[in-house]
Parts: C-alpha cells; structure tokens; sequence
C-alpha cells in the first residue's frame, strides 16, 4: 500500500471570467521511503497539487474532484478541524517562499519551540533542545545565539533552512518540499538533499519534491512525474526519464539545462509554450524598445572600482558602546567591474554577496570603503547628487520575487514606476506602450499589466522583476538570483535575453548566483565570497576548472551534475 494516493485530482479556480482548471486529472502516488520529483514549468500546477493534498488551497480554489489517500485513510473529506491533527503532524510542507511562510514578528525559537509543542509530547526545555540542534542540522552556524533572532535577520538561504528545520521539526511521515533549495547555496544543498535522502531511510519518510533543477532531481529523486499545464504528461523512474525522455515537452526541459561541465554560448531554444498557448521563444533586440535610442557608449575598462568595502550591522543595541553586538556582513571587499562584462559572485548564503549588491545600490549605506562608478562616488562623500545621478545607470533584480512586489498595485504601475520616479518620460500612452513591449520581452504578453502579483507563479513574478529593472534603460544591472525562482525553460530564455541586452545595449553585469552551472555560462570573472570576505577572483573556467582557494574547491567539488 502506498503511503500517500493522489487519485484522478481536479482543481478548480472560479473566477469572473469563467472557471480555471489549474490541475486536469493527477493521478500520484508516493511509498514509504521514496522521494518522488515533480517538474514542469512555472505555473504548470506543482505547488497547486502539494497545497490540495495539505488542504491549503486559497480561496476560491476547490478541489473539484478526486481523492486523496495518506496511510490507507481518506483524508480530502475531513473537515479544518480533522485535518488540523493531519497538517504539520502527519504532512510537513516546505514552502517555496521562506520569508512569507515565517511569522516576521515572533523570534525563529518561539515558532520551532511552538510548533514541536503543540504536535510532540516534550517538555518546553526538551523542545528548546531539539530546535536549536535542528538549526544545527539544517546548518546554521551558532544556532543557540541565532535561535533568538528574527526572520529578518536572516538572508534568504538561511530562512529556508529554517523553514525546512520547521517541517523536519516533528518527525512526519510526508514531506511536500516546495522548492526546497531554491535559495540554498551548493554546499548547504548538498547538506540538505543528504539529509532528506537519509530521513527517507531512518524513518521511511515520504516525499514528494516539486523542483525545477534537474540536477537535484538527478541525485536525490527515485521517481520523477513532469506536469504540463496541469496534467501529468510522464511519469517513471529518474534514470529512464532524465536519459530517455519519451515527451517531446519533458526533452525540451532537460535541453535547457544549463550544463555543469562546459561553456556555451547560448541555451537551446525551448519550443515550449505558456498558459495563452503562446510561443515562448528568444526575442530580436533590433528595433525593439529597449536598443532604440542612444545605446551606452562602449566604454574600456573599468566602470565599477569597490576598495575596501565593509559593512557592519548592529544585532543587540545597548545604552553602553561596549555592550552592544554587531556583525560584519562585509570585511574590505575589493573588486572591480569592466564595461560590457558579466562579473560573478557565489558564495554560501549569509556570505555578504546580496549586501555588496545592496550597498552598491544604496539601500544600506556602506560602513567604510570606496565605490567608483563610471568615475562618480557611491558612497556620498563627493555630495548626494553625485551619488544619486550615478545610481540612476543601476537598477537591480532582487532574490525574492514576492515580497520585491507591491501587492496592491497593478503589474502595469509596477513595470512603469521607475520611469516615473527618474522622470524618464511624462506621456502615459508612451509608458504604456513601454511597458507593453518589456511585458512581451519577457514572455509575460501585454495583457499581464491589468493584472495584480498573486494572480501570478513565483517564476513569472520574477520576469515581471526583471521587465522593471529595465525599464529605465540602465548601464549597469545588478541580478541577485535572478532565476532562483525559474524552471530551466524560462531559465534558457531569461538568460539568453540577458545576454542580448549585453550584447546589444553594452551592458555590464553584476550576477550573484548560488547556482554554479548558471553562473559558468553567464559569467566573464568570478569572485568567491565566504563569511563576508572576498576569497579567490578568476576568470570563470579557472575558477571550474583549477580553483585555487580550499573553500571554492570545495564548491565546486558539491556542485549537482547532471550530464545528458
């Protein structure tokens, strides 16, 4: 008997237009001890399936048909109350998006400790234990000091570790892992996967792990299903679907992906298509929006110079100066950017990597240091208005889609903000067209700006990301994560584009990536980042191929391979 039975699934969204059909008949099963990988495309049902067998479904959605089985037990019957004894005890989920899946006021050992209360019979002191030795597993450094902080205090790889000590926290028999090591870097990946695969042994857990990284999938899962806008088009053993795919749909996905062993100059065109039917393909800069007008000036040699760069938090205040407690996020980083070029930064997650990008932007103020862009200071000391004219040639590609959003505005407004806000252009018919044009660039079609961001998948928000940042035309675009949160089709062609704009508009690069396979494909140098301090520069195939540095040797020693 299988651990877990989807039969015949339906999921329904009714809306004003009509009833939408996100799931189209799944039919799924998992057995004790098995991890079952579910891939497709952004937006192909996925996590809709997972949050219909958890009975999280938001409403209107419904489950309109089927069954869903745990142990032997029908449980898609059971009312909030019943299933409340299921949820979190039974069922753990692992949610894709970290930061809105924690409470942000309550402290990470309040919500642990809460959580292993009210589903395990141990005492408070016992519960404390076990939380801070799940941080500990989950590899959090100082998880007894740590324990006590705030899910903002935080970044983004380390919430999600968190989020995974939560569902591991109370010993279920299922896990639905969402996109578990979305935001995790290489060696915390690893350390993870190993983890889960050895939960399945010891325990002969159940999961089911919805990813779009095929390289995860090829050494952690022993099944693999493929949906396609909701339905499930393959299923077998991971071998068999991985080397021999037999639909044309699940070739293209394993095409795109990125390869861990060389250089390519390009990715495979996808010949895929979206939820409108329409075809997802590379687009044409000539003529387009975005390459008309004055393109950037080719530029030699440096356009970004950052000497000595720190940045230092306060983490506990204090009326006296020797009691107060600060970490380092950047200790005297020193790199710099040339013109035209695709400059890399990887490292663990809590690196400083996503601080260099945010202090280079100037949402943090740098604690000390030099930035020099295009001969302009950065850091204010040569006046504000300096610093503000040359920030108006960067924008940047936040990590977390959902939360880089504002929910209340319409994708349209969002797209077209920055041109208002750097007074690009008064006529609304042209910001309007603008906008229409990035929104077709990026795949999205012009339709999407009447939309609001939760109508929305987490990989199509982050196209909707990338369509703002260039909106204003920027010399220098900083991309943290960028693809994180895309399957490998719309991966091939968000970086396919990228590369375009390069090509055609001289644009530089700052692309700061967990993932090792993207970043030896996009990128001209690298910088390795590890506890705030910059460790090795190279160029990228030195860096792969004859790391000098013990820390990035190991990187790239932990890096998934998946070869087709």
């Amino acid at each position: 008997m299988a651990l877990l039975e989807i039969k015949n699934m339906v999921v329904e969204f009714p809306g004003r237009h009509g009833v939408f059909t996100s799931v189209k008949d799944v039919s799924l099963d998992v057995a004790e001890g098995e991890i079952l990988g579910l891939v497709g495309e952004s937006g192909a049902g996925k996590s809709t399936v997972g949050n219909a067998v958890l009975n999280l479904l938001q409403a209107p959605g419904r489950l309109a048909a089927g069954e869903v089985w745990l142990n032997g037990e029908r449980i898609d019957q059971l009312s909030q109350s019943k299933f409340r004894s299921i949820r979190g005890k039974r069922i753990s989920m692992i949610f894709q998006d970290p930061m809105t899946s924690l409470n942000p006021i309550e402290t990470i050992e309040y919500q642990l400790v809460e959580t292993i209360l009210t589903h395990l019979d141990v005492s408070k002191k016992e519960a404390e234990q076990r939380a801070i030795d799940l941080l500990d597993q989950v590899g959090i450094p100082d998880p007894a000091t740590r324990i006590k902080q705030y899910p903002h205090q935080f970044s983004g790889g380390m919430r999600q570790r968190v989020v995974i000590a939560l569902a591991l926290s109370v010993e279920p028999e299922l896990i639905i892992a969402d996109e578990p090591t979305t935001a995790l870097d290489v060696t915390i990946q690893a350390q993870i996967l190993e983890l889960i695969k050895d939960l399945c042994k010891s325990r002969n857990l159940g999961v089911i792990l919805v990813t779009h990284d095929m390289g995860v999938i090829a050494e952690t899962a022993d099944r693999v299903a493929v949906m396609y806008k909701g339905e499930l088009i393959e299923v077998g053993d991971s071998d068999q679907v991985l080397r021999a795919p037999k639909e044309e749909y699940t070739k293209s996905l394993i095409a795109a992906v990125p390869p861990s062993n060389k250089k390519i100059h390009r990715f495979p065109k996808v010949a895929l298509t979206d939820s409108d039917g329409s075809a997802l393909q590379d687009f044409d800069l000539k003529g387009h929006w975005l390459a008309a007008g004055d393109v950037h000036d080719a530029t030699q040699g440096t356009l970004l110079d950052v000497k000595n760069l720190s940045k230092r938090f306060l983490v506990q205040n204090a009326f006296l100066e020797r009691n107060r407690r600060y970490v380092d996020a950047i200790k005297s980083v020193s790199f710099d950017v040339k013109a035209g070029e695709t400059f890399g930064l990887v490292g663990e997650s809590g690196s400083g990597k996503s601080t260099v990008a945010r202090v280079l932007t100037g949402i943090h103020p740098a604690t000390s240091g030099e930035m020099i862009f295009d001969g302009k200071d950065l850091t204010g000391k040569s006046g504000k208005s300096e610093a503000a004219a040359a920030r108006g040639d960067i924008q940047m590609v936040f990590q977390d889609p959902y939360s880089s959003l504002n929910g209340r505005m319409k994708i349209g407004s969002i797209v077209a903000e920055p041109m208002v806000v750097n007074n690009l252009t008064s006529n609304k018919e042209e910001r309007d067209d603008i906008v229409a044009d990035l929104l077709e660039l990026v795949g999205l079609g012009k339709d999407a700006a009447r939309k609001f961001p939760h109508e929305f998948s987490g990989g199509q928000r982050q196209r909707i990301s990338i369509a703002r940042a260039l909106a204003t035309r920027p010399r220098f675009l900083i991309c943290d994560e960028p693809t994180s949160a895309l399957d490998v089709s719309i991966q091939a062609q968000i970086l396919n584009l990228l590369k375009d704009l390069q090509e055609e508009l001289n644009l530089t690069l700052l692309f700061i990536s967990h993932d090792l396979p993207v970043i030896r494909q996009m990128c001209d140098r690298v910088g390795v980042m590890q506890f705030g301090e910059l460790m090795e520069v190279a160029e990228t195939e030195a860096i792969f191929e004859a790391p000098q540095v013990a820390y990035t040797q190991q990187l790239v020693s932990q890096m998934p391979k998946f070869s087709k």
